[in-house]
């Protein structure tokens, strides 16, 4: 049995520039995110600074733009200082929030090396919850400003002459969450932010600074909190933060493929609340948005052990196996924040490596790419350009968690420059094939450059060590283009990427 869907694009029709910012991810203390994760020193393929070269091209290939830096709930009690200097003289710290040890032998030094050489760019996270405006300015001091003062001083005699240009910085983290070290309300967070904001500007006046929003639309809190951080913070904030997290509940694997529904909802009512204070305010300025955690997480598996356990580093966490169906939701996020690049200006998988991650490692040992991997390296890869508007016509489905929802969901983009369109589309339902069928008008003539498909079988398989490349996408062979239309054969439970280029 097959279903059909149709698709019509136009380069008339869009919605913003593609961008590359949403390609972002995330690097927090946490797990083995770091330790045994990008940093190994002693692994066969580390380099000077003990960093894993085979990661690093896993990075490289995964087309990450710009990564989240040091945290995550354990930025809110991290002192900045700790990671500097002579690495045999750095202390050892508890991080109450995954109740670990930090040893501190990389910190910001190092990891924008490291960033260099992975060619993104770096997302600094400052401590707005056991610390404040002193320490914020401290470390923006250090990374920031280029000579003349003790801490840029300091910098150059630890090793870096050169500042390291961060532009991009968030005013803490979740600080809305009763688990966050230094929890605050909206009038006590908002407040803090606004003065660490005003006096950040003090020092360097163009930087762009990112406001804690809701940790999930799920909170008690959600609305009234962005509501009231941004009444006191929109004159010097330039983005609110999103985070969600999805995972299939009770089995329900047709909610979990419409998880987009979920981010697409959350997106418009941050960007409405948004909004709505603008208007109070009578301000023309626009407040976007940093998605600056977002994945797949089986959070009801996920057990932190608490006070009583050994206090060790780099204990693993939360090092969820992803499978098929894993990775056709993650496509299906990226297709969701492309649809919102006009509003959406950041947006970071969470995280890189080992923890909850696209890049899985083994202590002294491989490395290799999960399920997820894959639709996030090839959306970075081929969405360029702009995003153009896309309104699918299909069948729906309902679901119990979202109600009735499209069985396909699409998003594409068009580069001008190179005639380029690529079309990404997923399809929901579990059973049945979709024809897809695509008008395109105002682009010249046009044929399949590449196509993948990811899915249409087993949605529960999983790429393991032993198996590293047991799941991965293959050519789409339905993908054509007859009389000026794009046709293609989308299976049960797929992702897929097709890009169009000009027959000239």
């Amino acid at each position: 049995m097959t279903g059909s869907a149709a698709l019509h694009l136009d380069p008339a029709f869009v919605v913003a520039p593609v961008r590359r910012r949403i390609f972002g991810s995330f690097v927090e203390h946490m797990g083995r995110c770091v330790y045994t994760g990008i940093y190994e020193p002693g692994h066969p393929t580390a380099d000077a600074d003990g960093f894993r070269g085979d990661v690093l091209d896993l990075v490289r290939e995964l087309g990450v733009s710009v990564i989240r830096y040091p945290g995550g709930n354990f930025v809110s009690g991290y002192r900045w200082e700790d990671g500097i200097g002579p690495a045999a003289e750095r202390p050892v710290r508890r991080d109450l929030a995954w109740h670990t040890l930090e040893t501190n032998a990389v910190g910001i030094d190092e990891f924008a090396r490291w960033a260099k050489r992975a060619d993104v760019e770096v997302m600094y996270s400052f401590n707005l919850g056991t610390r404040g405006i002193e320490e914020a300015l401290d470390a923006h001091e250090y990374i920031n400003h280029e000579k003349g003062t003790a801490l840029s001083d300091l910098r150059r005699t630890n090793g870096s002459d050169t500042p390291y240009g961060v532009r991009l910085f968030c005013l803490g983290n979740e600080m809305d969450g009763p688990w966050q070290t230094g929890h605050k309300t909206a009038h006590e967070y908002g407040r803090l932010a606004a003065e660490v904001a005003r006096a950040l500007r003090s020092a360097e006046p163009d930087l762009e600074l990112v406001a804690c929003g809701s940790s999930g639309s799920e909170m008690p809190t959600f609305g009234a909190w962005e509501a009231e951080v941004l009444e006191l913070t929109y004159d010097q904030v330039d983005y609110i933060s999103a985070h969600a997290y999805y995972e299939p509940l009770d089995g329900d694997l047709g909610s979990f493929l419409a998880s987009g529904v979920d981010m697409d909802h959350f997106i418009d009512s941050v960007v409405a609340t948004a909004d709505s204070v603008g208007a109070r305010l009578k301000s023309p300025k626009k407040i976007n948005i940093s998605f600056d955690e977002w994945n797949v997480w089986y959070q009801s598996r996920f057990t932190n052990e608490g006070p009583g356990d050994d206090w060790i580093a780099a204990k693993p966490l939360i090092e969820d196996v992803y499978n098929v169906a894993d990775a056709v939701v993650v496509g299906g996020l990226l297709i969701s924040l492309l649809r919102h690049s006009d509003r959406v200006g950041v947006a970071c998988l969470a995280q890189l490596v080992n923890v909850i991650a696209p890049v899985m490692t083994e202590a002294d040992g491989p490395s290799w790419r999960q399920t997820i991997f894959h639709p996030f390296a090839i959306t970075s890869r081929l969405a360029q350009g702009v995003v153009l508007r896309v309104e699918p016509h299909c069948d729906t489905y309902v679901t119990s968690r979202y109600g009735e929802v499209p069985q396909l969901d699409a998003a594409a983009t068009y580069d001008e420059k190179t005639g380029d369109v690529t079309v990404f589309a997923l399809n929901r339902n579990t059973e049945q094939t979709l024809t897809l069928a695509t008008a395109l008008t105002g682009f010249g003539d046009l044929q399949v450059a590449e196509s993948w498909v990811l899915g249409g079988g087993d949605p529960y398989l999983t790429n393991t060590k032993d198996e590293p490349d047991r799941v991965a996408p293959v050519a789409l062979e339905s993908a054509r283009v007859v009389d000026g239309a794009l046709q293609a054969d989308l299976p049960p439970i797929s992702w897929c990427a097709i890009r169009l280029t000009t027959t000239g």
